[in-house]
């Protein structure tokens, strides 16, 4: 089969690789459509490798048709399902374990299901998991707009949370208020932490942290709870413990990627039961910007590095 390696010069090259092969607990699914993530270019950097056991290319969620299951499992040949990946998504086949593939929900296309996997459960891990958050707290979300962003604000208004979240422009700004996000911070026009002031919040879930954190810290509700997922701003951030323990404030730090796959399919699991509905009505949307051919991965990537993406970006692979 063919898969999208990172070559030596951290070129992604659509290669020849040996197919995989399903374990007697996984399934073997052909793939249509995987989602990108920033974690892929951070992967592409060298920043990021997979857990042990999965590929060397890149692809966190998937979806596709299932080609091979064991016997006594819920999937069957011929069933279309999207699935949450270690790595190895932008390929044309992987084998995935079978509580972390989910039935693609009623009325999905391919891509739509795609973008849902990796998205709403890092969402579902880090807002209600780690965060606790409950109907009626203020949540903070970095980069509304992102597809993550656009995950997490749909998730915590189907949860019954108020939503303040930040972009980067006009358009990404209206683009979040139709989903839902009750305040909206333009990063280049506004200080984010004196915006979080008059909006003191209990749960943050953080892809960008630097700078800014130890300033955001101080405006959290007492007992918040502030989730850092990446670190796109820095590594490095001053931060008020004074202030910091005294108002019982939890930093925690948080991968999904990293969770065993026993752990992975209760999340996922929990989300079927909760949102899978949602997705069927349209209550709940997998947005996609923009769907390209696996092959094209390097334009694909630099949709991402450009930062232009209102939604998902999706590479497609005819079976």
């Amino acid at each position: 089969m063919k898969a999208v390696i990172i070559d030596n010069n951290k070129n992604l090259v659509w290669s020849e690789v040996p197919d995989p092969v399903a374990k007697e607990y996984e399934i073997l699914v052909e793939v249509h459509a995987a989602a990108l993530n920033r974690a892929d270019l951070m992967q592409r950097e060298g920043n990021y490798p997979p857990p042990p056991g999965w590929p060397e290319w890149p692809g966190l969620e998937v979806a596709g048709v299932v080609l091979e299951a064991p016997a006594n499992c819920r999937w069957k040949v011929g069933d279309t399902v999207c699935a949450l990946l270690g790595g190895g998504g932008y390929a044309e086949k992987v084998a995935v374990p079978v509580d972390m593939a989910l039935p693609v929900p009623r009325g999905l296309s391919m891509a739509e299901a795609a973008a849902i996997p990796e998205a709403f459960a890092t969402s579902y891990l880090n807002l209600c998991i780690e965060g606790g958050m409950k109907k009626g707290d203020t949540v903070f979300i970095q980069a509304g707009a992102s597809g993550l962003g656009m995950a997490a604000i749909q998730l915590a208004k189907a949860l019954g949370a108020e939503v303040v979240t930040t972009v980067g422009s006009e358009e990404k700004e209206k683009f979040v208020r139709e989903l839902g996000a009750d305040v909206v911070i333009n990063r280049r026009k506004e200080n984010i932490a004196a915006v979080l002031a008059k909006h003191p919040v209990n749960v943050a879930m953080d892809c960008v942290a630097g700078p800014n954190l130890g300033p955001c810290l101080e405006t959290m509700a007492h007992g918040g709870r502030w989730i850092v997922i990446a670190t796109l701003g820095s590594p490095l951030s001053e931060l008020n413990m004074l202030d910091f323990f005294k108002r019982g404030v939890k930093l925690i730090g948080s991968t999904l990627r990293s969770r065993s796959s026993e752990t992975k399919g209760r999340i996922l699991g929990e989300l079927e039961q909760k949102l899978w509905d949602s997705f069927s009505t349209g209550k709940i949307k997998a947005l996609i910007h923009e769907t390209l051919p696996m092959s094209e991965a390097e334009a694909a990537h630099a949709i991402l590095e450009r930062q232009e993406n209102l939604g998902k970006v999706v590479l497609t692979c005819k079976p």
